[in-house]
């Protein structure tokens, strides 16, 4: 009853309603509080805490610090336990060797339907709750992320760096003073979308991305709002933004693009399958394709950077080893823009990806959710327990990411944790026993990101060029936190930004 009338106020249009409507959805969130408010906890369920707040329960607790709260709520009462969070319930489950209860009940713990509410709140796509089909006919499209796909992505991205760099970043030989996270930001956008969806012709390319990479950044600004049950006409102008967005990505948009990727091309095949070449939802699967693509990738480059910068030892570790693939396969650094490395030897720089994975392991908040479809009853080592139909169940890895059991001194950044005897170490331990999984910045299962190969390999080629051609020094030396507005989606942005500077090596 209380996600019917949450889901209701979604739908009603301020605009169209004017103050009647404003009245009517404070009345319907009144009710919403009212009757979630009244939640006991029964026979067999985790505690519960449902906070001091009606409806919103815990979230400003979580919001300013989700790992300190969380291991607060672990400490008072174990390893599983049911929280009220926006109006949702969810039963976190903490103790890693229990995530198989979440990952292998694919029936009763539903990844679909939390997912395809999510992508209607967050771009407007509603067909996927009503076509199975077309869904699973998308999922299979992320076969062109792996394999032979994934060398053909590497070459096209090889050639859109190297017309960035030379066009722009190899004739800075004077030292450039920029912000760190704007500008992973900004390059880390145009390489991918480039990739991606290729370039536009009939215009001036920079100026249709520089449009595109504004209004997506205000976009994703909100997406926390945007996957909310807040009305979208209360986010000010966001509305108008994502629309502008999906326009910008529409069918007819996309025909005037040059150097479609294959995943594109397939996607773009199964959705003019199931509508029409006009209808603006195909741009509205597009944003969140792009938005999958890019929004966890910017943040992961910039602290892999960070990290590296405030780490002079990582620095020179992982410039040693680069210099070394350079010079065993005969590739010299020089003028121009030489360096061609394939997937299997950016693979094979075990140090550099040791420190993206330790980035990755200090700054994600990435939740695996799943939605509960029926009451059911599950069975922990520690005893069985009862998850209610309509609620959430959910992993939180940063516990198990900060736990010294299994990372000493966890707080520390240190870029050779994922190393072991020159190799890449893949065995950790708690309370004596091998965990299966050990760094989950991109979910688990059968949901694991499909794109994170696409990924990994974009940051390493990326790091690869900006270590072998510049001359890089942070200027900052202010520590840097975490911004945790996004909560429990993704890899966290920075507090603030920092300035670095750069210049071509001599």
């Amino acid at each position: 009853m209380a996600g019917e009338v949450s889901a209701a106020i979604g739908r009603f249009s301020l605009e169209q309603f004017g103050l009647w409507g404003l009245a009517l959805a404070a009345a319907l969130l009144l009710l919403a509080l009212c009757l979630l408010g009244g939640r006991t906890r029964r026979p067999g369920e985790p505690p519960l805490i449902k906070g001091w707040l009606p409806y919103f329960g815990v979230v400003l607790e979580l919001r300013k610090d989700p790992l300190r709260f969380m291991k607060t709520l672990q400490k008072q009462h174990g390893d599983t336990f049911t929280v009220l969070l926006a109006g949702k319930y969810i039963t976190f489950i903490l103790d890693p060797f229990q995530y198989q209860l979440v990952i292998k009940n694919q029936k009763q713990l539903s990844f679909r339907v939390f997912s395809d509410e999510l992508v209607d709140k967050a771009f407007s796509i509603s067909q996927l709750q009503k076509n199975h089909d077309m869904n699973d006919e998308l999922h299979l499209c992320y076969q062109f992320l792996q394999g032979k796909s994934l060398d053909i992505l590497l070459e096209s991205m090889t050639q859109n760096l190297k017309q960035v760099f030379e066009s722009q970043l190899l004739k800075t030989t004077s030292w450039d003073t920029v912000q760190l996270y704007a500008f992973c930001s900004s390059i880390t956008f145009d390489i991918t979308f480039t990739t991606i969806y290729g370039r536009r012709l009939v215009c001036d390319n920079n100026k249709f991305i520089n449009e595109l990479r504004d209004d997506f950044f205000k976009f994703d600004d909100n997406f926390t709002y945007l996957v909310s049950d807040i009305p979208i006409e209360l986010l000010g102008n966001i509305k108008s933004i994502r629309k502008k967005i999906i326009k910008c990505l529409s069918s007819e948009n996309l025909a005037k693009m040059q150097g479609w990727s294959e995943i594109l091309q397939r996607r773009q095949d199964v959705l003019e399958k199931y509508y029409v070449h006009e209808d603006l939802e195909i741009g509205a699967h597009h944003l969140g394709f792009l938005w999958a693509s890019v929004a966890n990738t910017i943040p992961t480059m910039f602290w892999a950077m960070y990290y590296l910068l405030r780490h002079p030892e990582a620095m020179a570790a992982v410039r040693d080893e680069i210099d070394h693939l350079l010079q065993s396969t005969g590739q010299k650094k020089g003028s121009g823009f030489p360096i061609y490395l394939t997937r299997e030897q950016l693979d094979s720089l075990i140090c550099l990806e040791s420190t993206i994975f330790e980035a990755l392991r200090l700054s994600s908040y990435s939740t695996t959710i799943r939605f509960v479809e029926e009451d059911l009853t599950l069975s922990a080592e520690t005893g069985d327990f009862c998850v209610r139909k309509g609620d959430l169940l959910a992993i939180f890895p940063p516990i198990f990411h900060g736990d010294p059991e299994i990372f000493e001194a966890p707080e520390e950044f240190r870029y050779d944790r994922f190393i072991e005897d020159g190799k890449k170490k893949t065995t950790f331990f708690k309370r004596g026993k091998k965990l299966k999984c050990y760094l989950m910045p991109f979910g688990t299962g059968t949901t694991k990101c499909p794109g994170r190969f696409f990924a990994l390999m974009e940051i390493k080629q990326l790091l690869v060029i900006l270590l072998t051609y510049f001359d890089l020094e942070i200027i900052d030396d202010k520590p840097i936190g975490l911004d945790y507005s996004r909560m429990l989606f993704g890899i966290q942005y920075p507090d603030s930004d920092v300035l670095f500077r750069y210049k071509v090596k001599s």
